[in-house]
């Protein structure tokens, strides 16, 4: 694990992918986080494929203080010519939310990135309602480059380059 001001990022196993559907399945984040798993076997059959020396997707866990708290994960992972991907995170419970740890981890996770992949081109998506995503993008060196309305909702894309 990576160690940072309190919060860790941890592999990712079964037994986590498991944990994060099961609290991911919560109204008030499906709300701000479409899933495209619908079922425990989706989620892991995805997780098994970040596994493949080939994957597009990479992903680790989020701790602090002992405790497991949430994901971040990228997407769309493209090494070729200009190295970039998408960036997503969630933290779990709405207890742990606001306390700066979704920041620390994507903060981790980009140099992670940087240092693993070569990535130095990451974007993420938020609507636009959801305003600490948007800060914690911000925070991380995020600036936002367009809004746009899909299926009835605002959104926003943001973008960050070394």
């Amino acid at each position: 694990m990576k160690k940072n001001e309190g919060v860790e990022l941890g592999v990712r196993t079964r037994e986590s992918v498991a944990e994060y559907f099961a609290k991911a399945q919560s109204p008030e984040i499906k709300k701000y986080l479409p899933q495209r798993a619908e079922t425990l076997a989706e989620a892991l059959e995805d997780y098994e494929k970040t596994l493949l020396p080939d994957a597009d997707s990479y992903g680790r866990t989020v701790w602090t203080g002992g405790r497991y708290v949430g994901d971040v994960w990228c997407y769309c992972m493209d090494a070729g010519g200009e190295p970039q991907a998408m960036v997503s995170y969630c933290i779990l419970d709405a207890a742990d939310r606001g306390r700066g740890y979704a920041a620390e981890a994507l903060r981790l996770f980009i140099r992670e990135l940087a240092d693993k992949f070569g990535i130095s081109v990451l974007g993420a998506f938020t609507y636009a309602e959801n305003l600490p995503s948007r800060a914690v993008l911000e925070k991380c060196g995020f600036k936002e480059e367009e809004r746009f309305t899909e299926d009835g909702r605002e959104s926003c894309y943001y973008r960050r380059e070394e």
